[in-house]
């Protein structure tokens, strides 16, 4: 009585549902068949991966290509698949919730009534299944062709193609070859439909939903909500900084771009500022990259893409958030403006509430491997990004953590992945209201 009490509450439905995926997943991935020698894996690195795949980074201990079977592969396309969908559609209803279209209780008392369940709750994740499968079925068809080139055969060109559109749509960065997408940097019919499914499925389904409703009907549709604006607009702008600085800092690097063609510098300048919005994928050895672009990275990496979508990091709209309060006051405006809309005070606190919370658990996991660990700040600091934005990017230390460092990695991922949406929903439904007014003070600031 006390537990089904406890998962009611709909902040919790989120993180119980995820660790009952990686409950599953780990004992699937444990397994004889899952494993290419057919001895089972490791707890360790059956959790690990299972924690990375469901909640959709591609940080990995061991080699995805060699060590696990076709049967564990599968189910880690399945786990990124399940983690994808299911993060969306929890966060869907749970948004919903929060900011009070539909109110839980409602929506189960008429789904009783009506004897279909809850059939009207149930339209959303409907509608976030028909195009995540749409725009996976398209990429995948556009990767099957691509790789059909570098095999001989249709079948495994047809799972490549299958198992590289679900980790790119889903923003996971698993992939089914030792050095990740490195091989295909100068291949734009690889590269370029993983950028696109990478970009589209991390703006988030409330953005995706929006834009096609105004080109169904361009004269019917108001104005771009706030949150689309933000979405866009930061989204184009990060990717734009990433290209400029990332082709800057490894245009001449003998060990990343340098040696490629002016076609490959650009088609990789591309990738390198798509990837690390929470993607994870490979294309460069970033263990020799400049200093400059792990940087950058840090920056981009920790803020990730759009909200309820399959991105993962504080969200884009966050911190756009954030910079338009920044924005206001040095303005001397007594309201926030983004697109004609005033966005409340209590919006504003939840979104420094998520990238304070976000910095503050980053450093201490950060602290506590540098402590446990024998690599340098910089090497765990992109580690610890990495993983709580569900990126899966690596500077190459991954493998050789110490299991209590590799034990932080998970709780970050999972953190990454569950926590913000649950810290947001319940600042958002915990809202209290007094009915007094206490005097202000004005405390000094700088």
């Amino acid at each position: 009585m006390r537990l089904t009490r406890w998962l009611g509450h709909p902040t919790r439905v989120v993180p119980a549902v995820y660790l009952l995926g990686v409950a599953v997943g780990t004992a699937l991935l444990m397994l004889p068949p899952a494993t290419a020698d057919g001895r089972g894996a490791p707890l360790l690195h059956a959790s690990f991966t299972a924690v990375s795949a469901i909640c959709i980074t591609g940080l990995t201990t061991v080699d995805t290509a060699t060590f696990w079977s076709p049967f564990g592969q599968f189910i880690i396309m399945l786990l990124i698949q399940v983690g994808g969908f299911g993060i969306v559609a929890l966060a869907s209803l749970l948004t919903l919730v929060a900011t009070g279209r539909l109110s839980l209780q409602g929506s189960l008392v008429a789904g009783q009534e009506l004897r279909t369940g809850v059939g009207g709750v149930l339209r959303v994740p409907k509608m976030i299944a028909a195009v995540m499968l749409s725009a996976e079925a398209v990429i995948a068809l556009a990767l099957t062709l691509a790789f059909r080139q570098h095999t001989d055969s249709w079948g495994t060109a047809v799972w490549w193609g299958v198992f590289h559109s679900v980790s790119a749509f889903n923003n996971a960065g698993f992939a089914l070859f030792s050095d990740n997408l490195m091989s295909f940097v100068s291949d734009p019919a690889v590269i370029l439909p993983i950028c696109l499914a990478v970009v589209v499925g991390g703006l988030g389904f409330p953005v995706l939903i929006e834009i096609g409703r105004r080109i169904r009907r361009p004269r019917q549709t108001p104005l771009w909500s706030s949150h689309t604006r933000l979405t866009l607009i930061g989204t184009g702008s990060l990717l734009a900084i990433g290209a400029v600085v990332f082709a800057l800092a490894e245009w001449n690097n003998p060990d990343t771009l340098g040696q490629l063609s002016l076609a490959d510098r650009l088609l990789a300048t591309v990738a390198g500022a798509v990837f690390p919005r929470t993607a994870g994928f490979n294309h460069i050895d970033y263990g020799v990259a400049n200093e400059s672009t792990l940087g950058l990275y840090y920056v981009l990496m920790f803020i990730g893409g759009g909200s309820v979508g399959t991105a993962g990091g504080v969200k884009v709209g966050t911190v756009g958030i954030i910079l338009a309060t920044v924005l206001a006051e040095l303005r001397g405006e007594n309201q926030v403006i983004v697109g004609r809309r005033a966005v409340p005070s209590t919006v504003q606190r939840s979104a420094l509430a998520v990238v304070a919370l976000g910095v503050f658990t980053v450093i201490l996991a950060t602290f506590f491997i540098v402590v446990d660990d024998r690599f340098t700040l910089q090497q765990v600091l992109f580690e610890t990004i990495s993983a709580f934005g569900t990126v899966g990017l690596s500077t190459g230390i991954t493998p050789h953590l110490r299991p209590e460092s590799l034990m932080v990695l998970m709780l970050l991922m999972y953190l990454g992945r569950v926590g913000t949406v649950s810290v947001a929903t319940a600042l958002a439904i915990r809202v209290r209201h007094r009915h007094y007014v206490l005097p202000e003070e004005h405390p000094i600031v700088g």
